[in-house]
């Protein structure tokens, strides 16, 4: 199954030259851009999938733990096991719920914030690196088109694009 689905009513295109030469560049790009998140997580012994959550509750003033296991499509036992170890690296805290003592919120450490924005600023100065090779009129259709894209992989309805 598609991780974006077509727009109602329209057939499942079949994958074009076009969308095989976009799947071998975003496979480059994703590799180049992992391999030095990946060594900085590796210093702070964080994985991908708990350096997502970290992203997500940056954004956030703070999420229960339904909240975390519906973002990061796990189950609350699975999104239990990655507060844990966050929480043992003092990347985030629990607390519990003011209007409901049974209900447990996460947030984000001074700690966490700072691996999330050094980790940012990586990717900002790559990206930057980048951009110098392209025209404004080039930067700003790149950007138009992710925007739409992010849109779309947030789930948003596709008829309206």
């Amino acid at each position: 199954m598609p991780l974006i689905q077509p727009k109602r009513g329209a057939p499942r295109p079949a994958p074009s030259a076009d969308t095989e030469e976009l799947a071998g560049i975003l496979m480059l790009i994703q590799r180049r851009f992992l391999v030095n998140l990946s060594r900085e997580l590796g210093r702070g012994n964080v994985s991908f999938v708990q350096f997502f959550l970290l992203t997500a509750l940056a954004q956030e003033d703070s999420m229960t733990m339904s909240e975390v296991a519906r973002r990061m499509g796990h189950t609350t036992a699975a999104a239990t096991g990655l507060v844990d170890r966050l929480e043992n690296l003092h990347y985030l805290e629990r607390s519990h719920a003011t209007d409901d003592r049974r209900k447990v919120r996460v947030k984000i450490t001074p700690k966490g914030l700072a691996l999330v924005t050094r980790i940012k600023q990586d990717v900002v100065q790559n990206l930057t690196s980048i951009m110098t090779h392209l025209t404004v009129p080039e930067r700003r259709a790149w950007l138009q088109i992710y925007r739409k894209v992010h849109v779309l992989c947030q789930g948003a309805d596709t008829e309206t694009l």
